[in-house]
């Protein structure tokens, strides 16, 4: 933390040239956010770091580096083509020294050099909490996720989240609800919304006033170790972190981590500590993390009035209500044993077709149920039937 507080945001103004070279190093990725923000300090400029060949980088960084993408102009040409993305109303972009940088994320020891945003950012004077989880929670999680991403909403505490399934997805939810915004830290370009299922979410952030942020560039797809370094923007963002439920090396408990790091608060949920999705949870309210209930303990320790909470109480709790109406436990054995999705629901069949399928022609040409047929006539072939065609039942008549 106190070698992050020694890095300021350059004194002299950056021009177009600067800002282009800016959006050049977003598609560096052989560089970390805080060897960019040092090499980029320390030159006096981006566009300085520009005229320097690899082996000079490697001796000011003081590694080793073996790369071929440190190519200046092609670079620069796919900064060109990121800034053609970029227009005024859609997808823009927040630089690490423009005074609306948020105050909080320029506090972390490795702070984006530039912010890819889709829709309203939130002001400097705003409060945000961030609400992260497992993709795969139970009821009682999704509940609670919901639940809290409503009343923080409801309160006018900005709701910080991934977008993902799951928990994350719960939280965005319930603070549009709740009439409140939310902001989505994705692991991909902003142009695209990872995973698709979450698309209407995303429309619906949006729509009411949210915003979609990134540190990568417009056309880069979500890859795997994204992720993690997503996590920390998730959490430099907020004065405090509630991990709902997480499992044992689930992404969230990075989240914890860097929660930690950055001097936020962190609460774990009392809903998401039990059974294996919980286990991650669990472990950190073993830790010392404290364990909440509510949106309330949370305005408590920040010394908020929650407002409307009773109301939004109430209004949750119906909204929870209609929820275990409508949606079924899952069993396990309802569940893919590869993926461990939930399997789509069997489709209704009418009593004619339920008969058809108890209606056999056996090889004798008498029809009878197929359940009075005797382990000898199930085994029979028929004349018709391929040779090949060792199925049962076989293809009678083919």
């Amino acid at each position: 933390m106190k070698a992050a507080q020694r890095i300021r945001p350059l004194n002299k103004v950056m021009d177009d040239k600067d800002r282009l070279c800016i959006l050049g190093l977003s598609h560096v990725e052989f560089l970390s956010p805080r060897e960019k923000l040092v090499l980029t300090e320390g030159l006096g400029g981006p566009s300085r770091l520009f005229d320097l060949s690899l082996p000079d980088i490697a001796e000011l960084l003081r590694r080793k580096l073996v790369t071929r993408a440190w190519q200046p102009e092609d670079i620069l040409r796919k900064a060109e083509e990121t800034r053609a993305h970029l227009t005024p109303g859609g997808m823009g972009s927040i630089f690490y020294g423009d005074p609306e940088y948020p105050p909080r994320l320029r506090e972390i020891y490795d702070p984006p050099l530039v912010l890819f945003i889709r829709g309203s950012f939130p002001d400097k004077g705003e409060t945000l909490a961030g609400i992260v989880g497992t993709r795969f929670p139970t009821g009682a999680g999704r509940d609670a996720a919901f639940r809290l991403g409503f009343d923080l909403g409801r309160t006018g505490i900005w709701v910080v989240s991934g977008l993902a399934r799951g928990i994350d997805r719960e939280a965005h939810d319930g603070c549009e609800r709740a009439g409140g915004r939310s902001v989505a830290v994705l692991g991909n370009g902003i142009d695209l919304v990872y995973p698709s299922s979450s698309r209407s979410a995303a429309m619906a952030l949006l729509a009411r006033g949210g915003a979609i942020v990134s540190e990568y560039p417009p056309g880069v797809p979500a890859l795997r170790w994204h992720f993690p370094a997503r996590n920390r923007i998730i959490s430099g963002l907020c004065r405090g972190v509630v991990i709902v439920e997480a499992p044992e090396r689930s992404g969230a408990l990075f989240t914890a981590e860097y929660a930690l790091e950055q001097g936020r608060d962190l609460w774990v949920h009392a809903a998401g500590r039990t059974g294996a999705t919980g286990a991650g949870t669990r472990r950190l309210a073993e830790s010392g993390a404290p364990v909440i209930m509510n949106a309330a303990e949370i305005a408590d320790e920040w010394g908020m009035a929650m407002g409307e909470l009773g109301d939004a109480r109430e209004q949750a709790a119906g909204e929870a209500y209609w929820r275990t109406l409508c949606m079924t436990p899952i069993r396990e054995s309802s569940r893919n044993k590869r993926t461990r999705h939930p399997l789509p629901p069997r489709p209704a069949r009418s009593l004619r077709h339920r008969a058809a399928r108890r209606t056999r022609r056996p090889p004798d040409g008498r029809s009878r149920s197929s359940s009075s047929w005797s382990p000898r006539q199930r085994g029979r072939r028929s004349r018709n039937t391929s040779a090949r065609d060792t199925r049962w039942p076989p293809r009678w008549g083919t």
